[in-house]
């Protein structure tokens, strides 16, 4: 038995959409990573002796810093801009785990209506 043009675009549709939320979460899991480390790197630079020399990247190159408060100052505003994003990716995924929970239900409903309900039934994912 075909599927209607209509359910396969909104198949087509649903797969995007299942592709645009591994992406999100990716990018969610990368984001948080990256905070996990700069929160370890300035939990780190506290139990240093404060004659520690210190380096900060530019580009390629390590530049020695000037004291610990600079050091400091570069991790704690990259914590903090982590963390906004590590926010905005949350909710930005949830929106589309919403979306896609509702997609799969329709489309499931659609598919049982056509007949195809094993045919092509979205997976969770």
């Amino acid at each position: 038995m075909a599927i209607p043009a209509k359910l396969q675009n909104e198949i087509r549709q649903f797969q995007r959409l299942q592709a645009e939320l591994t992406q999100y979460s990716e990018q969610r899991l990368q984001m948080d990573l990256k905070l996990r480390e700069t929160v370890h790197t300035l939990d780190a630079l506290k139990g240093l002796p404060e004659e520690t020399p210190l380096y900060r990247p530019i580009g390629s190159l390590l530049v020695r810093a000037k004291d610990r408060k600079e050091i400091e100052e570069l991790l704690t505003e990259e914590k903090e801009t982590l963390e906004v994003r590590v926010r905005a990716l949350e909710r930005q995924e949830g929106h589309l785990k919403e979306r896609y929970t509702q997609m799969q239900k329709e489309l499931s409903e659609a598919l049982q209506s056509a007949g195809l309900a094993g045919a092509a039934a979205p997976t969770e994912g």
